[in-house]
């Protein structure tokens, strides 16, 4: 039928209709896709509002606007270019109905898909369902049964089963009632100099907000910046050493694959591979040897309480200290002045705590295996999964003799969740097992070694079964926000209170099996936690006191502490307090930083004082105390500040090396 008849049979009204929605097609599936990504990375990321561990938000004007500019531009580059090819694939049939709803309903399907895909929006109907169905799996219903073998996989299956019905019904519409409709204006040269306008200035303006820190961190989150990204970098990589102009930081040596930033610095070889700080002088500490103890051969308990800052201890609420029972020992024990950890995350401070190293290889020596060569029973008692980030392997628990976490006892965790990183078990859950595997006084003749975990005052700082101390109204996870700042605190203190309850109920247990006065108590933790107070909630993306001030309480008195100490400094120090003839080291610095340690965001030093001096990696300036913050580059060499600078960047350097070290041999003894 000529196209002249069929436009005279089409009502004016629909080809009016038609005429809109294929003026709308593209823009609206830009939009779309945008405002659904936009929607999952807040939710998951905070990037506007801020929340649990996220240090960047776009929080101000021009953030905000160089981050919607370039994100629009970069995505609609990408639609313009899949615009152009399903035209094409189309042929004949090019600016009909069909080809328009084949573009918008199979861009959003693919675009979708690709979100669930990214931010595993499904994994949390399989964590809600295994909790309690499994139980059911022996003998329970059929139905629970079906729905707990019914995989991730299966329901994507059956999303993508309704989506192709619905899309095969469409079609079978549109050719039905839409084929009549005369084609919708080619505009192809118009189209074509858009998109070609869209790919010459996407790589200048994400060049550009790469410069900018919050926005290219909300921007790194987004698919369409990786689309973009990932080739422009391999673009402009041009000494093939994995960094170009595009990666951050950029690669100031673009053509010399040795120099690189976060390049492993090589000592003696007189070049400075990674920019900062000249060429290595490395000088390897010595290794701390498992020693004898003599003497009583005390039973020792280390403790961790996880996210405890060291403001936490003896804090008052409505006139009465939170801590009581840890009070008690740090009136009568040894308390340290100053104490930090090394970064603001569980599993590297552990493997420090243990190892004594800030970096150790699985198998390095550690307080398990200077225990057990001094013949004390080892036990783990951990309401945290101590697989999780291969604690376990790295300092040796699993070679003591008791092993309990979160893991054995899974079906008890207090959280629908699964995934190793979110297991939780109430304190008491620990306890118990405690005494069902030691509760024989008979057991005790030979000397222990116990390290418990107890994880209350873990975001969200309250669980099924915590005691409700000081906060009778714990705030509920969707309410916690700056604007809630104190309910939040509350709730925090209360949790740090339901520790130091389950500290007195171990301690109660020791004195029953008549062990506690030859027990030497250390209490410790992983990291701080800000709590709003800095402006930031939780840990790890910041160098402050709030994050990295803990306590470090020993039961026995008089036992010298130096000032600072950092967690791998803590090792030789319980050893020493527990017989081993063993001189501890005396730093005057607690080297610290935030991400991992081959390629951190920041890496900084806090002296006796509580002064840190920092290093931005990414902006590559350094900052004393609290001065201003000075490009590294514009420093005077031989002046005091470069001369900080650049003691900071040697150590980090030298703990680099050490830890390459130390892995090279491990490889060479396996």
């Amino acid at each position: 039928m000529p196209t002249q008849l069929v436009s005279q049979s089409t009502p004016r009204s629909v080809q009016t209709v038609f005429g809109l929605c294929a003026r709308l097609a593209l823009p609206g599936t830009v939009l779309v896709a945008l405002l659904a990504e936009l929607a999952l990375a807040e939710r998951k990321f905070a990037i506007f509002g801020g929340g649990f561990g996220q240090s960047q938000t776009l929080d101000t004007a021009g953030e905000i606007a160089a981050f919607l500019i370039v994100l629009l531009v970069c995505q609609a580059a990408i639609f313009y270019g899949a615009f152009r090819l399903v035209r094409r694939l189309h042929g004949a049939r090019a600016d009909t109905p069909l080809f328009y709803f084949n573009f918008v309903f199979l861009g959003l399907l693919v675009w979708v898909g690709a979100l669930v895909a990214k931010y595993q929006a499904l994994a949390y109907f399989s964590d809600a369902m295994s909790f309690q169905i499994v139980r059911n799996l022996g003998g329970g219903s059929l139905l629970d049964a079906l729905l707990f073998s019914m995989s991730e996989a299966g329901l994507i299956f059956l999303s993508a089963g309704g989506a192709l019905l619905v899309y095969v019904l469409a079609c079978r519409l549109l050719v039905r009632r839409w084929s009549s409709l005369p084609p919708a204006p080619d505009r192809t040269r118009r189209t074509a100099r858009q998109l070609g306008l869209l790919i010459l200035i996407a790589p200048l303006l994400l060049f550009s907000a790469n410069r900018i820190d919050d926005t290219r961190s909300a921007l790194a989150r987004f698919n369409a910046i990786f689309l973009w990204s990932a080739p422009l970098q391999q673009i402009t990589d041009f000494d093939r050493d994995g960094w170009s102009l595009f990666s951050h930081p950029i690669d100031l040596q673009p053509f010399d694959p040795a120099r690189h930033p976060y390049a492993l610095d090589i000592p003696g070889n007189g070049i400075d591979e990674d920019g900062f700080g000249g060429d290595l002088v490395f000088q390897e500490p010595p290794e701390i040897a498992t020693p004898a103890i003599g003497g009583a051969r005390p039973h020792v308990i280390l403790i961790v309480l996880e996210s405890a800052r060291a403001d936490a201890i003896g804090h008052r609420i409505d006139g009465r200290s939170i801590t009581p029972v840890i009070d008690g020992l740090v009136a009568r024990g040894s308390s340290a002045p100053a104490a930090y950890s090394h970064v603001g995350f569980t599993t590297f401070s552990l493997k420090s705590l243990f190892s004594g190293r800030l970096d150790p290889a699985p198998g390095a020596p550690s307080l398990v295996d200077d225990f057990l060569a001094n013949r004390y029973e080892v036990g783990v008692f951990s309401a945290q999964a101590e697989d999780f980030g291969d604690i376990a392997a790295v300092t040796g628990m699993r070679r003591g003799r008791y092993f309990v976490d979160a893991n054995t006892q899974r079906e008890e965790r207090a959280f629908s969740f699964a995934a190793e990183g979110s297991l939780y078990i109430d304190g008491r859950i620990v306890l118990r097992e405690f005494r069902e595997q030691l509760g024989d006084p008979a057991q005790w003749d030979t000397p222990h070694f116990l390290y418990f975990n107890f994880q209350s005052a873990h975001f969200p700082y309250f669980a099924p079964g915590t005691d409700r101390i000081v906060e009778d109204d714990p705030i509920p996870r969707g309410e916690i926000s700056a604007a809630n700042r104190a309910w939040l605190q509350r709730t925090y203190w209360n949790a740090i209170a339901y520790n130091d309850r389950l500290v007195g109920e171990l301690i109660a247990e020791l004195e029953r099996l008549g062990v506690y006065e030859n027990s030497l108590i250390v209490i410790t933790a992983d990291h701080g936690e800000s709590l709003f107070d800095d402006g930031f909630l939780g840990h790890g993306h910041m160098l402050s006191a709030e994050q990295t001030q803990i306590p470090f309480i020993l039961s026995a008195p008089d036992i010298p502490l130096g000032n600072p100490i950092g967690l791998a400094d803590m090792r030789p120090i319980v050893l020493r307090a527990a017989g081993a003839d063993i001189v501890p080291p005396t730093p005057q610095r607690v080297f610290q930083y935030l991400g991992t340690l081959d390629r951190p965001g920041k890496i900084g030093s806090v002296d006796a004082e509580g002064r840190w001096t920092v290093f931005d990696l990414n902006r590559e300036a350094v900052r004393t105390g609290d001065g201003p913050w000075r490009r590294y580059a514009e420093l005077a060499n031989g002046s005091a500040e470069r001369r900080s600078a650049d003691r900071l960047i040697d150590r980090w350097a030298s703990e680099r090396w050490l830890g390459a070290i130390q892995r090279r041999e491990r490889r060479a003894e396996r």
